[in-house]
């Protein structure tokens, strides 16, 4: 029987389920007794699979890939591996495994809903409404617009950029892109990063986190995109430079903002984020639904049965 350790905080268990449906008896799932490094480390020499975590809390890296004796695979339940150093794992011969796809929809609905409500300053006025006030010539001075009129520029074309690109083009919105190459068959345009910057007033920052796009968009981005655009972050928080989004913010020359990502998270209580009314936050949850959660579970569920039963598992990285 093989011995599966599921290190993600979950109150109602469905990951450990589908897991244990998956495995019947070939395998047998253990929860860390607490969520700290010393259970963690106590667990690892007798894993043969570990299913990671999103909240960063347990972090896999050399330290834990120097502890492990029979290990065939970490299973990332989601597409960010930010926690796992793949490099350490590999040199071991252990792979690594994430769900790619599995919430690209949902993400991409979260950052074209969310550029949607900021152009018509729907958070503002919700907040305006539920504070008792009635803004209904107030927010003419917002400078709300359609989304539909909006040239909206995806930074990454992977799956949640491509699909940020068809809704956005639902709306009729004209839709560019740019990526490390032009995808073939793309239904929008392939721009250098300057020139998509120069035509966006919508932009979608979609890429993952590494030493490349690190602090990607900062001062002289922003500086490059029309007055009055919209910055959306589904990437990671320190893709973009957050002093540098609040004074552009703050200056109006970037008019709204929508994150679903920080630098630090939580969000720190006095982060200046929280004190601009041209800001919608949300707590990393743009690829929270349900439906994006069934299609993870199912894929970490499958890839871990895999395993367990002799066969090569799916979805591997190679860094």
């Amino acid at each position: 029987m093989k011995r599966i350790v599921l290190l993600t905080a979950d109150a109602d268990d469905a990951l450990g389920a589908r897991i244990r449906a998956a495995v019947g008896t070939a395998g047998q799932v253990v929860r860390p007794a607490s969520r700290d490094i010393d259970e963690l480390h106590r667990l690892l020499p007798d894993a043969d699979v570990v299913v990671g975590d999103w909240s960063g809390e347990l972090p896999l890296g050399a330290t834990e890939a120097a502890m492990t004796q029979r290990l065939m695979l970490i299973q990332q339940p989601g597409v960010g591996v930010n926690f796992i150093d793949v490099p350490a794992w590999a040199a071991i011969g252990v792979p690594v495994a994430n769900t790619p796809g599995a919430n690209a929809a949902s993400v991409a609905e979260w950052a074209v809903v969310a550029a949607a409500s900021l152009s018509r300053s729907i958070p503002w006025a919700h907040d305006e409404v539920a504070a008792g006030r009635w803004p209904q010539e107030a927010v003419l001075t917002r400078g709300c617009r359609d989304i539909g009129a909006l040239r909206a520029g995806i930074i990454g074309f992977g799956a949640i950029g491509r699909r940020c690109a068809a809704l956005f083009a639902a709306f009729g919105c004209e839709v560019a892109y740019t990526a490390r190459a032009a995808h073939r068959g793309a239904r929008a345009r392939f721009l250098p990063m300057a020139e998509l910057l120069a035509d966006s007033d919508v932009l979608v920052v979609a890429v993952p986190l590494t030493e490349h796009t690190r602090g990607l968009i900062g001062a002289g981005e922003l500086a490059m995109l029309p007055p009055g655009a919209l910055v959306v972050n589904v990437a990671r928080g320190a893709v973009v430079d957050e002093p540098a989004l609040v004074a552009a913010l703050r200056s109006g020359h970037i008019a709204g903002a929508a994150l679903d990502v920080f630098a630090t998270e939580p969000l720190a209580a006095d982060s200046s984020l929280r004190t601009l009314d041209t800001v919608l936050l949300s707590p990393h949850i743009g690829g929270g639904s349900d439906t994006a959660r069934r299609k993870i579970y199912a894929m970490t569920a499958e890839n871990v049965a895999r395993v367990c039963a002799g066969d090569r598992p799916r979805w591997t990285l190679r860094k």
